[in-house]
């Protein structure tokens, strides 16, 4: 079982990366020419692009879609370790 020192590091580090949300740009998938990037952010909140060597497609889109997905998934683990206090 996940400690809530372990939770709050991870939504720790997820805090600290660049704003959301990050979208994976595949080069002739999503647009022609350049390289595949992350974009991250959006308007005035738009960071830096990731340029990642060696990495797939799939890499790519697990490690866009991952600074969306993380802060929901310890959102639905606080909300379930709630109700699992709330039952004793």
């Amino acid at each position: 079982m996940i400690t809530d020192q372990e939770l709050e590091e991870i939504e720790q580090r997820c805090s600290l990366a660049q704003s959301m949300p990050w979208e994976a740009l595949i080069e002739g998938r999503d647009h022609e020419g350049g390289s595949n990037i992350i974009k991250t952010g959006e308007s005035d909140l738009r960071g830096e692009d990731l340029e990642i060597s060696g990495a797939t497609s799939a890499d790519l889109d697990f490690i866009a879609h991952a600074r969306q997905d993380i802060p929901k998934l310890i959102e639905e683990i606080r909300k379930l370790m709630r109700l699992q206090l709330d039952k004793y």
